[in-house]
């Protein structure tokens, strides 16, 4: 207690110093802008070359003549400048950050780092201040303008925001959502992003401790003007207030932050603005920030889901797999319809079981009937806390609490797992019936990056896991009572939950466990009738997309014989036939060290350092393989009651491939379809021989021949896992293809669409 006073003295003794005699040199904290991109777009040639090595892979594998006219672009639409706070503290030298990372540091990245054919900038807008918002209008507006033709650019930019929700209990949670926006006119923008409610809004408006703010100027003063514009950036938020409530958007001031509770009241306010806009959930599956007993089923009503706007949903970002649905539960209900905590399964350890075996440990002397008690009390608490469980049994380190809260057969799986979330699950479930039929998601897949480091497209090598995926720590042990991940005193009993003091959402035992789970992002990727804006958003709007897990694979998934001919993946179809598929597949092309001869023509050899580290997208001639094409089917419930696991069906099939470079063609017919009487999805899965891959291996458990996890080797985001080590597993890299809905036909039917 005595050093810290000290220090925060001393502290406060240099930063007067430095007011007084270091104006000139930035001693005060100043606004960090968006600043200015590059202003050169990739040559025409190089952009050509794009197009025609894709439809090249296309031409020569079977099935080539329906491609309809499209082409295959890649993108990334969930891209966080450090106009989110989440990200600007990333940034911290402290948390082994590299300093600001603006939407110009994006666009550049997008161009030449990772070559990208579109991406959409999306920062929280709970911290979008009205100087912010323009800002980034501007800064999306330049990187666009860059493109010298609009209708045959070489990178399309597209403007949106976060929807950043956070509910204390899954009732009500309704998780993240992207809103990307279609055009960059004055006419087609909202004046004012719109947040929403709930603890991450209350986390991003409340001011840091003055500890927490003089403490690092003092430890890391070189880099004091990172620090003091963090605090500009917070004040300056603090600084605007909330929007009135219940008001037409277009009656409210424009320096206010304008709020949605919840999606409906999002979806409210977007038709109010009227302008053409996407909303996308993801991470829906990450269990750092969702309550324990998330169940999709309850957010599935004609008021909070949209189906005109929400088409597409991510099934895989830098945060982990969204995809797969598992029966088992991080919480059950005891007779009296209370919370209780489920035992093991052979592949899965509920983090409250281990909460009680932790405190088991402890017991000491203690009678066996007391130790009992104790790690009843010790689940009861975990389950009572929420989110915050880890925080009931004091003093666990990552390495205690093993493996649990996660499940070893899914793929590369977001931290804290929650299948309630997960997109399968959302496909299988109905909810109240509207007309004839129930209501049901409808979504087409895509994958990004969720990058909190300005860096689109992260996933093309999986490299420099500390500065492409969005791990956090103390570069050394001076810093390390600074960031998030303290445990406190070891206790012999668990904390009550109502007994935890607050403290802000992400310093949590849990928040140090994430660091093994996250990866480098995905991929979005669009079957496009062109190049251009429009082309584009007509794809995402017809769910002509897909995604991948990273690398540029290539995907086709149709119906042959559909009542008016083929149908792409994303159509929703009626027919009374036995269905015909097809799937072509061909893997990415392999790297090559370093840049493209266009990017560091482009770039200064600082600035290509700077935001790409040196290396870029550079596709040699050698392809991956694509190992099997599996396909997944969903029948959705024709009644809530219906029981859920018996419905997903992953999967359904497992087709070989021949091992050929060039690419994989597979078809297959399902009988059952005409038997069956009622609505089936389908959807493909493309899966690419292993590579080398950051944190595949998550925690990196030693199992039993049980499955049981027996200890972990976790990849810290701090010193404590060395700067170099990028936590590199084999890794299965795939693409996603988004559904194709097939339903009887009741009634008439025009053109085969439903």
């Amino acid at each position: 207690m005595i050093r810290s006073l000290v220090l925060v003295v001393l502290g406060l003794v240099l930063i007067s110093v430095g007011l007084l005699v270091g104006i000139r040199d930035g001693a005060f904290g100043v606004h960090s802008n968006a600043r200015r991109a590059t202003q050169m777009p990739v040559p025409e040639e190089r952009v050509t070359e794009r197009t025609e090595f894709r439809a090249a892979v296309s031409n020569s594998m079977r099935g080539a003549e329906a491609n309809g006219g499209t082409q295959i672009l890649f993108g990334d639409l969930h891209v966080h400048t450090t106009f989110s706070a989440d990200a600007f503290q990333l940034a911290m030298p402290i948390a082994g950050g590299e300093g600001a990372k603006p939407a110009a540091d994006a666009c550049d990245f997008a161009r030449f780092c990772s070559g990208l054919d579109f991406w959409a900038i999306s920062d929280h807008a709970e911290q979008l201040t009205p100087r912010h918002w323009s800002e980034t209008i501007d800064a999306v507006r330049q990187c666009d303008a860059i493109a010298s033709d609009p209708n045959n650019p070489d990178l399309v930019s597209f403007l949106g925001w976060e929807w950043t929700q956070i509910g204390e209990t899954p009732e009500t949670h309704y998780g993240h959502k992207n809103i990307i926006l279609r055009g960059l006119e004055a006419r087609d923008i909202p004046t004012r992003p719109i947040g929403a409610s709930g603890l991450a809004a209350s986390f991003s408006r409340n001011r840091s401790p003055l500890a927490s703010r003089v403490l690092p100027l003092l430890l890391d003063w070189p880099h004091r003007r990172t620090y003091l514009d963090l605090a500009r950036y917070q004040e300056d938020l603090l600084a605007i207030g909330d929007c009135a409530r219940g008001v037409d958007v277009h009656e409210l001031p424009s320096d206010c932050m304008e709020v949605a509770a919840t999606p409906e009241e999002l979806f409210e306010k977007l038709e109010q603005w009227g302008v053409d806009a996407l909303v996308i959930p993801h991470g829906t599956t990450w269990g750092e920030y969702t309550p324990l007993g998330l169940d999709f089923a309850d957010k599935l009503t004609p008021a909070q889901h949209n189906s005109a706007r929400e088409k597409l949903i991510e099934v895989y970002s830098g945060h982990g797999n969204a995809e797969e649905y598992r029966s088992w539960r991080h919480t059950d209900l005891d007779d009296e319809g209370r919370a209780s905590c489920p035992e093991p399964t052979d592949n899965f350890l509920p983090c409250c079981w281990r909460a009680g075996e932790l405190i088991a440990e402890r017991c000491g002397e203690i009678s066996p009937e007391a130790c009992g008690a104790r790690v009843h009390a010790a689940r009861r608490n975990f389950l009572n806390a929420g989110i915050e469980g880890m925080r009931t049994v004091s003093g666990a380190t990552a390495e205690e609490w093993l493996g649990c809260g996660s499940d070893r057969t899914l793929f590369n799986p977001a931290g804290q797992y929650r299948p309630g979330g997960s997109v399968q699950y959302s496909l299988a479930i109905s909810g109240q019936k509207q007309n004839a039929d129930p209501l049901r998601y409808r979504w087409g897949f895509i994958a990004s990056s969720d990058t909190h480091r300005a860096r689109p497209g992260n996933g093309y090598k999986d490299r420099m896991r500390r500065r492409y995926a969005d791990i956090a720590g103390a570069p050394d042990e001076r810093f390390s009572g600074l960031i998030p991940g303290t445990r406190g005193e070891r206790s012999a009993k668990s904390i009550p939950a109502e007994q935890l003091a607050d403290v802000p959402l992400f310093a949590r035992p849990e928040f140090e466990r994430q660091s093994s789970y996250f990866l480098t992002g995905g991929l979005a990727a669009v079957h496009s009738k062109g190049r251009d804006r429009n082309s584009i958003w007509q794809a995402l709007q017809t769910r002509e997309v897909y995604g991948t897990s990273g690398p540029k694979i290539l995907l086709w998934f149709d119906l042959l014989n559909g009542p008016d001919g083929r149908k792409p993946m994303g159509s929703d179809v009626a027919m009374l036939d036995e269905p015909w598929f097809r799937v072509r597949a061909a893997g990415a092309q392999k790297q090559k060290p370093g840049c493209p001869e266009h990017a560091e023509r482009a770039l200064t050899s600082a600035r290509l350092e700077q935001i790409c580290r040196g290396e870029c997208d550079n596709p040699g001639d050698d392809r991956y393989v694509i190992t099997r094409i599996e396909i997944v089917r969903i029948r959705p419930q024709l009644e809530a009651s219906e029981a859920i696991p018996p419905l997903i069906e992953d999967p359904w099939l497992k087709l070989a491939c021949d091992g050929d470079s060039e690419g994989c063609v597979v078809d297959f017919r399902d009988p059952e379809y005409i038997s069956g009487k009622r609505e089936f999805i389908y959807y493909a899965r493309a899966i690419q021989e292993p590579s080398a891959a950051v944190n595949a291996a998550g925690e990196r458990c030693e199992y039993d021949e049980d499955g049981r996890c027996l200890q972990v080797s976790p990849c810290y985001g701090d010193y404590r896992t060395d700067f170099d080590d990028d936590c590199l597993a084999p890794n299965e890299e795939r693409a996603w293809s988004s559904p194709i809905y097939l339903r009887p036909v009741r009634g008439p039917v025009s053109n085969g669409e439903i």
